[in-house]
């Protein structure tokens, strides 16, 4: 569901306060992976917390108007084992 269009679009208020540093540093750690990404974000790195480390996202003019957390995959990929051949007397 949709953010109502009057409140405007979420951004952490953790994440305005440290803009100005950022372009400093290398990357910003954000656990809030629902906050908003906007214009100001072009071209900076955060790492985006997955739940069990952290995945390094530089942000490009695509992503403008989509979450953080769809960046960053929570589950690991799955395959199968592969078994291993009996031998038959």
């Amino acid at each position: 569901m949709n953010r109502a269009k009057w409140k405007g679009p979420y951004i952490d208020p953790n994440l305005t306060k440290h803009i100005k540093f950022l372009q400093k540093k290398k990357s910003l750690p954000i656990i809030s992976r629902n906050s908003t990404i906007i214009p100001k974000f072009i071209g900076l790195k955060f790492n985006v917390h997955t739940g069990k480390n952290f995945l390094e996202i530089s942000v490009s003019k695509e992503m403008v108007g989509h979450k953080f957390g769809e960046f960053s995959p929570t589950r690991g990929r799955f395959s199968f084992k592969k078994k291993k051949k009996k031998k038959s007397k």
